[in-house]
């Protein structure tokens, strides 16, 4: 079910200045940064003689590192305090560090500039716990992938310009850099005059005491992130991101200059080309979700990470011999155009990969100290990133060039995808259920509303395919535990994915009695959790397209444990490949791909209500006369 698009968001003022204000400061970030490295690469600048190479290295590491060490304090900030009055005077911050940094340019105090990058890695540190934790305050829950995404494709539009203006700023003025100097004064100041827009944001906890104890807090917003596995692991799998991320744009301006023969022109358009990609695929996941909470895209972003890594190494695994100094010579030398595609296609995927994490951790964290479960995002982020520039430094000074890096971190995405899918195999599901409401049929649910957002509750479904669970799961924000036929329970592949989904296989009583006692026991169990369990009454998949008589299984359920039960039915199904054939038998051969199939869900029934035959009238009137 389609929503407005995410882009009205820019004309309300709830979103739009707090959007310039990010923009802005994520545009410094990068004009700064970029003009700093693009000098130490190309005009041989050593600084304790480092090599160019290990300097990249050395500032992104810089950046960085504030953010392992004072994102514990920047968290309570931000939830002690009204978050409007936190942008304003941090961006006043950003000012007094811009007027250092354009001394420092102008003066070539280049040990100035790399002490002056470590405090915009203190600025942005205050910064990040405020932005992600003031979305969820101003933001609906179907608003936060729109909102998310239109951030992060900003600052990857922000990361172009900046690459822009700081590569060019400081190749103009060679001898004198006034230019790149005045840029990032006048940047500070406009981020300024946007950040007074912002609405009032009220405190979340104004009581908290601020603890200035940096690793004992650490260790406590570290606690607080691991409340909630999901929400841990969606940190951990974003700080994955940043690792890869990071450990990958880092190198370009050295594989630039030693495997592509090139000069600053080029490392800007492949840098550019990797932030394109990363705003294309933020953009595209508010459509590819529905305006929902989608983890289906996180496996889809991981293995395009993965394949595109791997090609971007067998795109130039060595040197080019051949020289380029312009943008068109690159674009016309044979395999440039290779490079380009893996760059911003890894920059797609990671876009579907990290955008639905965002997303997830703002929906699902208390939010009492949600600015504080930011902060240890960013500080295991950090730790990562960190990592990520030591593992590069240690690689690279021992003979591993840039190309086979960027092997070595395709085979380790791979490694930690499967790893992290393992302990919440939720992404993983989702990603199957995703491919096949969105390839093998086109899914219209309706009435999501109805579905309580926390507590049990039993959902009642018509049958009409072995693959109802799949296309029910996938349209319920919730996790919903399934109970099924155990024969369909056992069918292979659909196994693994039922088995790890948690569902319950059934089987009637002249079956195996032992096996029916137990599902009503496991039934019980979740819905004495809190969860929702989704049973369908018929028995089994119908044979004629029809609904046919619900059991009474239902009316056992609701007398040991009274929960509210909701009607849910299927239309469109019938005559799909995964449906019976007519007469009964299943269909081989595909049928009906691309089908239209609507789920519809009902008003919840208390459990005084609730009969089987009550039950499948609901679900009729629901269905209608479209099988």
């Amino acid at each position: 079910m389609s929503g407005p698009s995410q882009f009205r968001l820019l004309s309300q003022r709830r979103f739009a200045p707090f959007f310039a204000t990010q923009f802005l400061g994520a545009f410094n970030d990068n004009v700064f940064r970029n003009g700093l490295i693009i000098l130490i690469t190309f005009q041989g600048v050593q600084i304790a003689g480092m090599s160019a190479s290990e300097l990249a290295n050395v500032a992104g590491a810089l950046f960085i590192l504030p953010f392992f060490l004072f994102s514990a304090t920047a968290g309570q900030l931000a939830d002690k305090y009204e978050k409007s009055l936190l942008f304003r005077r941090i961006k006043l911050l950003e000012i007094a560090l811009m007027l250092i940094a354009a001394f420092a340019f102008i003066s070539k105090s280049y040990t100035t500039l790399l002490f002056v990058l470590f405090l915009m890695g203190c600025q942005s540190t205050l910064f990040g716990p405020v932005k992600y934790a003031y979305l969820p305050q101003q933001l609906a829950t179907h608003e936060l992938i729109g909102g998310n995404a239109l951030v992060e494709s900003g600052t990857y539009v922000a990361i172009i310009l900046g690459l822009l203006v700081g590569g060019i700023s400081v190749s103009v003025e060679i001898a004198n850099q006034s230019l790149i100097a005045l840029f990032l004064v006048a940047i500070a100041v406009c981020g300024y005059l946007a950040s007074r827009s912002i609405p009032p944001t009220r405190a979340v906890d104004p009581g908290l005491r601020i603890n200035w104890n940096s690793l004992t807090q650490t260790w406590q917003i570290v606690r607080f992130a691991r409340e909630d596995r999901s929400v841990f692991l969606s940190i951990m799998g974003i700080s994955w991101f940043w690792f890869f991320g990071s450990a990958i744009t880092i190198q370009v301006p050295a594989y630039t200059l030693d495997i592509l023969n090139g000069n600053e022109e080029i490392t800007t358009i492949l840098l550019v080309a990797f932030a394109v990609g990363v705003g294309i695929g933020a953009l595209l996941c508010e459509r590819l979700s529905d305006h929902r909470i989608e983890l289906g895209l996180v496996p889809f972003g991981s293995i395009g990470l993965t394949a595109f890594a791997i090609d971007l190494y067998f795109s130039q695994p060595t040197m080019n011999l051949m020289a380029v100094s312009t943008v068109g010579e690159f674009l016309s030398r044979s395999g440039s155009w290779r490079i380009l595609l893996d760059l911003a296609m890894l920059g797609a995927f990671g876009g579907f990969y990290s955008v639905p994490l965002y997303a997830l951790i703002q929906q699902r964290a208390d939010r009492t100290h949600l600015s504080r479960i930011i902060a240890a995002n960013n500080i295991i982020n950090s730790f990562f990133m960190v990592v990520a520039a030591i593992l590069a430094l240690v690689l690279l000074n021992s003979g591993v060039s840039i190309p086979q890096f960027f092997l070595v971190l395709a085979a380790l995405n791979a490694v930690v995808a499967v790893y992290i899918y393992s302990l919440l195999p939720e992404f993983l599901i989702r990603f199957v259920v995703w491919i096949l409401i969105n390839v093998l049929y086109r899914i219209r649910p309706a009435g999501n509303d109805n579905i309580p957002k926390s507590g049990p509750a039993i959902l009642v479904c018509n049958h009409v395919s072995f693959v109802d669970a799949l296309i029910v799961g996938g349209s319920i924000r919730r996790p919903v535990r399934f109970v099924m036929y155990y024969k369909i329970f056992e069918i292979p592949v659909l196994r693994f994915l039922f088995k790890t989904a948690k569902a319950i296989p059934i089987a009637p009583a002249k079956e195996d009695e032992t096996l029916l006692a137990e599902a009503f026991e496991r039934i019980d169990a979740e819905l004495a959790a809190g969860n929702l369990v989704c049973i369908f009454p018929e028995g089994a998949i119908t044979r004629d397209g029809k609904i046919h008589s619900f059991r009474p299984g239902i009316e056992k359920i609701i007398e040991r444990r009274p929960v509210p039960v909701i009607p849910i039915a299927l239309s469109g199904l019938w005559g799909s490949w995964f449906s019976r054939k007519a007469g009964g038998g299943l269909r081989r051969i595909p049928g009906r791909l691309f089908a239209k199939v609507d789920v519809r869900i009902g008003e919840a029934v208390r459990p005084a209500d609730a009969t089987a035959p009550g039950m499948e009238l609901l679900v009729r009137t629901l269905r209608g006369t479209r099988r």
